[in-house]
């Protein structure tokens, strides 16, 4: 193999010093005839072994430097973790010191730089080409520059990439913990609920009975005095009509315990014991009694506790609507006015649903009572009047007590306005809530009770026990219509129930007769069908002892010379 390398500019020769640490030949220039030759260089000692002091091989071979020599390894090995002692200065910033690794230079001096040209190289990189030198560093300091330190590892590329990912794998791990305790809380709160509602449910069963495991008396038992131990506040309010004459009651209940209002229909023929025992009705109670008699013997016949009396005379009424604003009604019947002079004036409330009505048209629909018609269907209509009020009124107690001291009505001891306007502010958010109702009384012809009566009414709604008086108590009538008029046995019937007779209907003749007929079979009654002969506005002349009816006490014929209105 030829050593020298002949680069072609004008013979210049280049001989091959060694290897560097890429494994690439490293040349330097032989220098021409005549010239000085350099001093010896000490052996290139490439494993990094080291017998006297020297210096290391410089890979660019631009300054003075030992012959290497390959066989001894006497010169300082060459590392290629550290950077070139002495030799070529890339940014030719002149002479510089060696490299010292612990901080001290390797000679006592300076290596002079030799000016000698360095070639091109093949398959060896020239030097970087600088256009400005960096300066030369001061006496005592090192001159540190970046490609001494070439050795000092990079950060690898995808470093960044690697705390991504743990990033994404923590965030992940939280994220699954996160739900896995939502879960647990979602889980937990169900268990709650579904203990709260089979908690629920299986005191319901045991509270109304239905327990398994519980007989059916003692579920009776439990029933009876669930009912019994409800609270209900009752007040009655009697509707007089000033105009026509009349009264209609009526029961307000507010059952405190269910959350529930009820309207009580009580027909005026419903039997009452006055307080000397005698029997009477409701309609000629209010009217004799007076409020306080009336309430004792309501008590006494429903087993209930009523604790005031609302007088409530036609003309409050029609105030009352007024000030709650008029209410509305799904009216039954066509009402006429009853100021209107001429029998073809258009009826003052018409006939139908969501009719709005004033004072005036409230008050004639609530006392109306067609022809033909039984005294319930008057009652009913007003019991429609009272829910309609109770829907409009206000729900607050001082507002309604407000509204009541408007009325500048005088109320029955011991009902005050305060009293009143709270009870019925309550029963109106009953009525908005719709947890109110209208209940009729179911009374039997002679005005005792039935057993409908207790179970529907009396016991469910008031919580009492029907007393109605004893059988035979009161004077029984019965009356037979003769008149060619239906609607006189209605008629004739209410005027009796008032009278505090018991009404015996005996049905209505083949013909009609011009005169009427009362009889009694027994001396004792004499007197009372005299009484019965005022009450329906016939002459006494009209009484005589003959038969009656099984049983009756009084019978009655009523012929065409009955005329009802004079007997009101």
């Amino acid at each position: 193999m030829n050593d020298r390398y002949d680069a072609g500019y004008g013979g210049d020769q280049y001989e091959l010093v060694g290897y560097d640490e890429y494994n690439q030949p490293v040349y330097r220039q032989v220098p021409a005839q005549g010239t000085q030759q350099p001093p010896q260089q000490q052996p290139y000692d490439p494993y990094g072994q080291q017998q006297q002091q020297g210096y290391a091989y410089d890979p660019y071979a631009t300054g003075t430097q030992q012959t290497p020599d390959y066989d001894t390894g006497a010169q300082r090995a060459y590392d290629s973790r550290q950077a070139p002692q002495s030799g070529y200065d890339p940014y030719a910033t002149g002479t510089t010191t060696a490299y010292d690794p612990y901080g001290q230079t390797a000679s006592s001096g300076q290596q002079p730089r030799v000016a000698e040209q360095t070639a091109y190289i093949p398959q060896q990189g020239g030097p970087a080409e600088d256009t400005e030198a960096p300066k030369a560093p001061a006496a005592g300091e090192q001159d540190y520059r970046t490609e001494q330190f070439a050795f000092v590892e990079e950060p690898a590329g995808d470093s960044e990439d690697v705390i991504d990912w743990l990033n994404f794998t923590e965030n992940r791990t939280e994220r699954r913990e996160e739900a896995k305790r939502r879960a647990r809380g979602r889980v937990v709160a169900l268990v709650v609920v579904l203990a709260l509602v089979v908690s629920g449910g299986v005191g319901y069963l045991w509270y109304a009975g239905k327990l398994p495991g519980v007989s059916s008396s003692a579920s009776k038992a439990g029933t009876t005095t669930a009912a019994g131990a409800q609270n209900r506040d009752v007040i009655v309010v009697h509707l007089h009509n000033t105009s026509k004459g009349g009264t209609s009651s009526v029961l307000l209940v507010d059952n405190t315990t269910l959350k529930q209002g009820t309207t009580v229909l009580l027909p005026n023929s419903l039997a009452l014991t006055d307080d000397d025992g005698n029997t009477t009705t409701l309609a000629k109670s209010v009217d004799d009694d007076g409020t306080s008699g009336t309430v004792d013997q309501l008590n006494t016949v429903l087993g209930t506790d009523i604790e005031g009396t609302w007088r409530l005379d036609t003309p409050y009424l029609q105030n009352l609507v007024d000030l709650v604003g008029n209410i509305d009604l799904d009216t039954n019947a066509d009402v006429p006015d009853p100021a209107a002079t001429k029998k073809s004036a258009a009826p003052l409330v018409h006939k139908g649903k969501d009719q709005t009505l004033s004072g005036k048209m409230a008050v004639a629909y609530a006392t109306y009572r067609a022809s033909g018609e039984a005294q319930n269907a008057q009652l009913e209509r007003f019991g429609q009047v009272m829910q309609g009020v109770l829907r409009q009124l206000t729900s607050d107690p001082t507002a309604a007590t407000t509204t009541v001291q408007t009325l500048a009505q005088i109320l029955d001891p011991p009902l005050t306005d305060k009293d009143l306007g709270t009870f019925l502010a309550k029963l109106a958010d009953l009525a908005k809530s719709g947890d109110y109702k209208t209940a009729l009384l179911p009374v039997q012809n002679d005005g005792t009770l039935t057993a409908q009566a207790s179970a529907s009414v009396v016991k469910d709604i008031l919580g009492g026990t029907a007393k109605s008086p004893d059988e035979g108590s009161a004077v029984r009538v019965a009356v037979q219509n003769a008149t060619g008029v239906k609607d006189d046995t209605e008629k004739a019937r209410v005027v009796l129930l008032n009278g505090g007779f018991t009404f015996l209907e005996a049905g209505t003749a083949s013909g009609t007769s011009a005169t009427s007929k009362i009889t009694y079979s027994d001396a004792a009654d004499k007197e009372n069908a005299t009484e019965v002969a005022k009450t329906l506005g016939l002459p006494t002349s009209t009484v005589t002892k003959g038969t009656v009816a099984a049983n009756a006490d009084v019978s009655v014929i009523l012929g065409t010379d009955y005329k009802p209105s004079s007997s009101s």
